[in-house]
């Protein structure tokens, strides 16, 4: 979210627009910021940078829309969800390439990404059912109670760059289906993907200027936070910027939730499944470059199980196939920047300096070219203190600790300052009951090592993983998009009318 002033644009790169009352226009603001293709490390687009004036005129646009979208009835809310599923299926591919292109993750992988966003589409589409309220007849005598949920008005969303498709889906699917309007601020790494769903949910009968999506940096974001006409903010990223997101949005009277770091760790017992618990490692460090909030980046291995597993997941490394992500044979891609990529890199540079053992170092991709590219790295003995088990790395290196007993184990999990995401791997059901129950983290996985919930439960961090009271869509993010309100009614009877000063009495 930098600043930048850019410079003129060579005139053969393609240039993002903003989206705004159903239509692509372009900034005014005098601001753009390069997009690059990750896998040739070359500058494939620029993508304008809002003004803070051009931020007013989307929440303008959302403002004047949600009368009409609020009374829409919800059978047209679903139905218009309803096609936008059916389309999102039937385009998944495009959007797929879009991802490889921008963010730099394999295609199989980019297809993922839209199926468990597809997921929270689907329930949406449930918007009648879901809104439901409650009613108690005969209260009071003649008197009935009933509650109902309501939207919010214009809310916002600020995704990041490692899910360019997921996430926003998480979030506009219920808020629109909840009769809110929505503006979108995506990454500007990665901003094409916004505008293909945008085109999307018009050809699905969106009304113009439901869905606004704003490209733009910090001026954007913190015009965001601070405009009166904005009840809520929904948000994805690191866990400073997730701080600032909340302190600033609630400072303001706003309705926050803002999802943070992580630093996930893999407790793996000593009568776990060696191969199965391996091939989980590798699988959920590696994936998508490691770009992931829920991302294993810290396996636990706990007695004797420490050695074999640390060479099992060794032995995998060397046949895992970095390249460019539209290639069908490439497993992984690139990282996103190469600043990011550098950075990256510096931990595994720098974890024998701490203490610990580089065992496969992915400085020697052997990638050709100027691509953001990282092989898979492996450290041993990492220990609380080093920047290589404390930090959120965010990339393709794993780390290993190694405890020597269940309760050590829990011990290092629960004084981790984040609360993402953990998993357990073992034979025995006692000992994942008693770890689920100990575990102080939002999302727990029991053989399972990326344990993201289906889209009819929520998704959320606990302890710097999250700021705000409610998780992230499922039911939670029905309520979160939503207020409720009690109405208590009496029709007059003639006959019975009478003044009463008293507190009104429930017999």
């Amino acid at each position: 979210m930098t600043q930048t002033q850019d410079p003129p644009q060579p005139r053969d790169l393609v240039r993002i627009n903003h989206w705004l009352g159903g239509q692509a226009v372009a900034s005014t603001s005098g601001r753009s910021a390069p997009v690059f293709n990750p896998a040739t490390g070359e500058r494939a687009a620029h993508v304008d940078l809002a003004s803070v004036e051009e931020v007013d005129e989307a929440v303008g646009i959302a403002a004047a829309a949600f009368p009409a979208w609020r009374a829409t009835a919800l059978s047209r809310r679903s139905e218009i969800m309803f096609k936008f599923r059916e389309l999102l299926d039937h385009h998944r591919d495009d959007l797929a390439r879009i991802l490889t292109r921008e963010h730099g993750k394999v295609h199989a992988d980019a297809l993922g990404e839209i199926a468990r966003g597809l997921e929270n589409v689907e329930f949406a589409c449930g918007i009648p059912q879901l809104l439901k309220g409650g009613f108690s007849e005969g209260a009071a005598r003649g008197v009935d109670v009933y509650s109902i949920r309501q939207p919010l008005g214009v809310v916002a969303g600020i995704t990041p760059f490692n899910f360019p498709a997921m996430v926003p889906l998480w979030m506009l699917a219920n808020a629109l289906a909840c009769g809110n309007t929505f503006i979108l601020k995506p990454s500007e790494k990665d901003p094409s993907a916004s505008l293909f769903i945008a085109e999307l949910l018009q050809r699905a009968g969106l009304p113009d200027g439901v869905l606004n999506v704003v490209q733009g940096d910090k001026i954007s974001v913190d015009r965001l936070l601070s405009h009166p006409d904005v009840a809520a903010v929904s948000f994805v990223g690191s866990t400073p910027i997730a701080k600032y997101v909340y302190e600033t949005g609630t400072r303001n009277g706003k309705r926050v939730q803002a999802l943070g770091g992580a630093k996930n760790h893999m407790v793996v017992l000593p009568d776990a499944d060696l191969n199965m618990a391996a091939d989980a490692a590798v699988s959920a460090a590696y994936g998508s470059a490691g770009e992931r909030c829920m991302a294993v980046s810290v396996v636990v291995a706990v007695g004797d199980i420490a050695e074999p597993l640390v060479n099992a997941i060794a032995e995998r490394l060397p046949r895992l196939k970095v390249g460019p992500g539209d290639q069908a044979e490439s497993e992984m891609g690139p990282l996103i920047s190469r600043e990011h990529r550098d950075r990256v890199a510096s931990y595994v540079a720098g974890a024998p300096d701490e203490g610990a053992t580089v065992v496969v170092d992915g400085r020697e991709h052997g990638v050709p070219g100027d691509g953001f590219f990282l092989g898979a790295s492996l450290i041993d003995f990492a220990k609380p203190g080093m920047k290589c088990y404390d930090d959120e790395i965010f990339g393709p290196v794993l780390s290993v600790t190694r405890a020597n007993s269940y309760e050590e184990a829990l011990r290092l999990v629960n004084e981790n300052e984040f609360g993402n995401g953990v998993a357990l791997f073992t034979r025995d059901g006692g000992a994942a009951r008693q770890f689920q129950f100990d575990v102080n983290v939002g999302m727990v996985g029991i053989n399972v090592p990326i344990p993201v919930p289906v889209a009819y439960y929520s998704f959320g961090g606990w302890k710097a993983s999250l700021f705000g009271d409610t998780h992230m869509y499922g039911p939670e993010g029905i309520q979160f998009y939503t207020r409720g309100k009690v109405v208590t009614s009496r029709w007059p009877d003639p006959a019975s009318s009478s003044v009463d000063l008293g507190f009104p009495r429930t017999r």
